[in-house]
């Protein structure tokens, strides 16, 4: 109530400096003693003071301890200028109101701020200027009788431009009203310019980071107790903060985004321990009045969290999870994913599923640029199921399932055929910039028998369904792996999608149901849901935890923010002619160069084949030949279309030819409407 209170006094404060005092007051004639160049002045305080008690409201409305002492300070200032220029006697009596009532529950008064960085002082740069710009706007038009002549427009502009940087512009004024604008004007120019000084030259206190010492900590508890939830590992995210239980036996993750403490997952640790790691969490929620929310937790984490806190919870969605002794492509409900698997195979595809302390360097270093420039985005996606690495040391235990497509000849008309299928263990020839990798998917560990997807990404030339490829290769190879249960992708709403969809639902599920399809244009729901049920999974429910009903808005914005479909952040700048880098696996992303890397890789292998070629004839074969293979990296051409008719034809082996897989593979992978590259939300794609 307070904070609404200051609101609406700095509303008022606001209104008192912008218009036109009240000359028919009984306190005008006090204030005509006052020398001349109070009046204005108390018309700009009046002004700054009202935009000052706007930004803190939401600050005591949180009961943040450094609010309550600006609105004090500032209090007393209001209920003066309000008397002085607007002689409202009734101003400063609610002013110096709310002012008693501060004063009176001070110790109500005493969260401590948030983690701060220099970025909030671009920030206010730009949406306080923006909105000094506009309330100047305002200003110079609040005195229409006084105006010399008819300004236009652009007067007015170049007139705000001007007053807020402390010069006179073009618009005259009559009766003193020159000095009440030009101070106002100065007065919010100075604002804006002390509150971003402020902000970038004030000692900085970084967002809390994971610490090495208590990764380690996470570390031997997930070593302990790892295999209870499937989204353990994710705790080990470098962006997140970490509270440990009294006993050191528990431990909760989270991260603070527009001042929502944001959980994710079920507790690390004991299950014994998880009420003390709870009650610190709070603790730290109040002790900074922060609002407490958990993401994705499961059934037994969402008891515990409502028992001991008093929260309330939703369920969210489904994880689908499949048991690898279960898991056979044989049936008539696998038929579709045991055809796409064995043509794309037939294609000359082939898979390879290893331990990431497998992979060397080189080929850690080509995932890492690879995902990279197949995410598809330009932030990195996913938090409650996302890891934000590939290919850390610490890392050794995660699993890297990857497509490749190896073996590619070019013939003299531009034709590609493959050979070679199954599953390899060396590191591909391609042409391509990332050799002949194709498609990826990154498994994180789920306790000692157990993994959990958390990327999906592939190459956009290549053939539909390699995720589903992935996936199968994974599943096949994982009693090689000493793992029996697999963590797909999280559904969101999956219930009431399949509820909707059966006989005899009513009314209002029906309406549900077709409202979350139209949502699935823009976010992965339907499309996710039907995915998953490929793989035939069970479905382990997962839930949202938060205080109140009204707190849901705010937590569904900072859970956006967190997972990457919204960014407050300003746009990135392209640069042109940045050379490649790293992946966030292991540093920045590469510049995507999908034209011109083919051509020179291919140039140079070329070369490399035929060191001694230098007639022409033998450069104009290289020539078609690198021509060839820029046609069948850039499009798929039927059959028939090709030059050569019934000769090309009959060169080609059967299912092997890119137009073939084209073909064969509409309606297969990307029929299930996930982009490629795409996030999801809370799904594991990064």
């Amino acid at each position: 109530m307070i904070g609404t209170a200051c609101a609406l006094i700095g509303l008022l404060d606001i209104a008192a400096g912008v218009f036109p005092r009240f000359r028919h007051s009984w306190a005008h004639s006090l204030a005509e003693i006052l020398p001349g160049a109070v009046s204005p002045l108390a018309a700009a305080a009046s002004i700054v003071v009202g935009v000052l008690l706007l930004m803190l409201a939401h600050g005591l409305k949180r009961r943040k301890r450094r609010a309550w002492v600006a609105a004090a300070g500032l209090l007393p200032v209001g209920a003066a200028a309000q008397l002085i220029y607007r002689h409202s006697i009734g101003g400063a009596i609610l002013s110096l109101v709310l002012l008693a009532l501060l004063v009176r529950h001070r110790g109500e008064f005493a969260a401590l701020p948030d983690p701060r960085t220099r970025w909030k002082a671009l920030a206010n740069f730009v949406l306080l200027g923006g909105a000094s710009f506009g309330l100047g706007l305002v200003i110079v038009g609040s005195h229409p009788s006084k105006v010399v002549g008819d300004p236009s427009i652009r007067d007015r502009f170049e007139h705000v431009l001007w007053g807020l940087f402390g010069f006179e512009g073009p618009m005259d004024y009559t009766g003193g009203v020159d000095y009440t604008v030009g101070y106002s004007l100065g007065a919010l120019g100075l604002l804006t310019v002390a509150t971003t000084a402020y902000l970038a030259f004030r000692p900085e206190q970084p967002v809390a980071q994971l610490t090495s010492e208590d990764e380690d900590r996470l570390r031997e508890l997930l070593a302990r107790h790892g295999g209870r939830d499937s989204l353990g590992h994710f705790a080990l995210r470098r962006d997140k903060a970490v509270v440990f239980s009294p006993s050191g036996k528990a431990a909760v993750c989270y991260r603070v985004i527009c001042g929502v403490m944001l959980a994710s997952g079920d507790p690390v640790g004991d299950v014994e321990a998880w009420p003390g790691a709870i009650e610190r969490f709070m603790a730290e929620a109040k002790a900074h009045s922060w609002t407490p929310a958990v993401m994705g937790c499961s059934e037994t984490g969402g008891e515990v969290w409502t028992r001991e806190t008093g929260l309330d919870a939703l369920e969210l969605g489904d994880e689908a999870i499949v048991e690898v002794p279960d898991f056979t492509l044989s049936g008539r409900s696998m038929r579709n994913v045991r055809q796409m698997v064995g043509r794309i195979k037939r294609n000359g595809y082939e898979t390879r599923v290893r331990r990431a302390s497998e992979l060397s360097p080189i080929e850690i270093e080509q995932i890492q640029r690879a995902a990279a420039d197949w995410r598809g985005t330009d932030t990195e996606r996913g938090f409650s199921m996302a890891l934000g690495r590939i290919g850390d040391p610490a890392d050794g235990d995660a699993v890297i399932a990857t497509a490749h497509r190896s073996g590619e000849e070019c013939g003299a008309d531009g034709a590609t055929s493959t050979a070679g299928t199954g599953t390899g263990t060396g590191t591909g020839t391609g042409t391509g910039p990332y050799g002949d990798l194709k498609a990826v998917l990154h498994f994180v560990p789920w306790g000692t028998d157990g993994m959990s997807l958390e990327l999906m990404r592939r190459d956009r030339t290549a053939d539909p369904g390699m995720n589903e490829l992935l996936i199968v290769a994974s599943l096949q190879a994982a009693p090689e792996l000493g793992v029996k249960r697999v963590s797909l992708n999280f559904a969101m709403f999956r219930s009431a999608l399949a509820r909707g969809e059966r006989l005899g639902a009513g009314p209002v599920l029906r309406g549900w149901c077709g409202l979350l399809i139209f949502l699935s244009r823009w976010f992965q729901i339907e499309s996710l849901y039907k995915f998953n049920a490929k793989f035939q999974p069970r479905w382990d429910p997962r839930f949202v935890v938060f205080r109140n009903t009204r707190d849901l808005p705010r937590i569904g914005l900072a859970a956006m923010q967190a997972e990457g479909f919204v960014s407050l952040a300003l746009p990135r700048i392209p640069w042109r002619g940045r050379g490649s880098g790293s992946a966030p696996g292991g540093g920045s992303a590469a510049v995507r160069r999908d034209a011109v890397a083919p051509v020179a890789a291919a140039t140079e292998a070329d070369a490399a084949a035929e060191p001694g070629a230098g007639t022409a004839a033998e450069v104009g074969a290289r020539g078609r030949a690198v021509f060839g293979r820029m046609r069948a990296a850039g499009a798929t051409r039927s059959a028939g279309a090709r030059s050569g008719g019934a000769r090309a034809e009959g060169a080609r082996s059967a299912g092997t030819s890119t137009s073939g897989a084209g073909a064969a593979g509409a309606g297969a992978s990307d029929a299930t409407g996930i982009p490629v590259g795409a996030g999801v939300p809370g799904a594991p794609t990064g």
